[in-house]
């Protein structure tokens, strides 16, 4: 548990303040392929749109803008490296698993179907910063549903 405490921390310092894919995808409103959606944690103040772009099924890119906590910044760069190459269906599965794992005490991390995400686990101890860490995750739901917001509240 230790170890993946360190590699939590570590992350977490990482990607809080080297965030990959912290971009607008030029042209998303553009493209029928593009979808956006807007995201606010008003508990924090987390703020931010993701940015999602298909290829038929497959995520070509995605992306974000936004400020927050690093547990939020972390989360949203993490998601973005995670999505690209997958398609619809592996990135609401891999959503789903995140979240339940966030959110529900009794599921162990799976590295296996998590990869690096699993070490937010360590989020549970602090229930506050769930919503903090869910937040890229449920814009992405809205985004990949066509809704234009998403909120933790």
């Amino acid at each position: 548990m230790s170890d993946l405490r360190d590699l939590y921390q570590e992350l977490i310092l990482d990607h809080g303040q080297k965030p990959r894919n912290r971009r607008a995808i030029d042209g998303c409103e553009q493209h029928e392929s593009c979808r956006k959606a807007d995201g606010h944690n008003p508990l924090c103040g987390d703020k931010l749109t993701l940015y999602l772009q298909t290829d038929g099924d497959e995520v070509a890119d995605v992306s974000f803008e936004g400020a927050g906590c690093a547990i939020f910044t972390a989360s949203s760069s993490l998601l973005t490296g995670a999505l690209k190459g997958r398609t619809v269906d592996e990135s609401r599965e891999l959503m789903r698993t995140f979240l339940t794992m966030l959110t529900d005490e009794e599921v162990e991390p799976d590295p296996a179907a998590l990869g690096k995400l699993a070490v937010f686990a360590g989020v549970r101890e602090y229930p506050v910063r769930v919503k903090c860490a869910s937040l890229a995750w449920r814009t992405l739901e809205a985004a990949l549903d066509g809704a234009a917001e998403a909120s933790t509240e």
